[in-house]
């Protein structure tokens, strides 16, 4: 990746891929030093963050994204997750990206998607480990953006869906803050 020129990593530990599906009770029912505890399940998905920060330039940021609760009994809770955050942290994690279920497929808890239902999820993350995190979830304008921003909730926001629907979102979102987009020459004549 970083051959490639990108200049921030992110490793995917949420909504039931591999690292999320160690860090889950649900799923990880090993009996081995890879299952049952909470430091158990957490030991490969930070051997291989581990791994991966040693390889990844010391100068560029790496991080990774948590499912912070499964919205099922038994599952992830916020409480994990903090303690999940800090032994990235530790591991040399510069941000958090919060974000949460996708490990069952019919969850157990209620919870509704409205917008910025997991921002809470990224300020206590942040407050608590004292990591730049990530909020997501159903953010879709750029006042609501700001809004988590300016409120101390997160670091960033990443936008997923709304910028699916409409990829000039950011543009329009500039707009709608204020400040003029910037864009490559090529583009100039698309961007009105």
């Amino acid at each position: 990746a970083s051959r490639a020129g990108f200049e921030v990593l992110e490793l995917h530990g949420a909504h039931g891929y591999l690292l999320n599906e160690f860090l889950s009770p649900l799923c990880n029912t090993r009996t081995d030093q890879y299952g049952g505890s909470l430091e158990n399940r957490l030991r490969f998905p930070l051997e291989v963050f581990t791994a991966v920060r040693a390889v990844w330039p010391a100068h560029l940021p790496m991080g990774i994204r948590l499912s912070a609760v499964d919205w099922s009994e038994g599952g992830t809770t916020l409480e994990d997750t903090v303690r999940f955050a800090n032994a990235f942290k530790a591991a040399g994690a510069d941000f958090i990206d919060v974000s949460s279920g996708g490990v069952v497929a019919k969850p157990t808890v209620r919870y509704s998607p409205t917008p910025g239902f997991q921002v809470p999820f990224s300020e206590r993350v942040r407050a608590e480990v004292g990591v730049p995190t990530i909020a997501v979830g159903s953010i879709t304008t750029a006042a609501h953006a700001e809004e988590v921003l300016a409120k101390g909730q997160a670091d960033l926001v990443a936008v997923g869906r709304a910028v699916l629907r409409d990829p000039h979102w950011a543009w329009a979102a500039a707009k709608a803050l204020g400040v003029e987009p910037r864009v490559v020459p090529q583009y100039s004549r698309a961007k009105n």
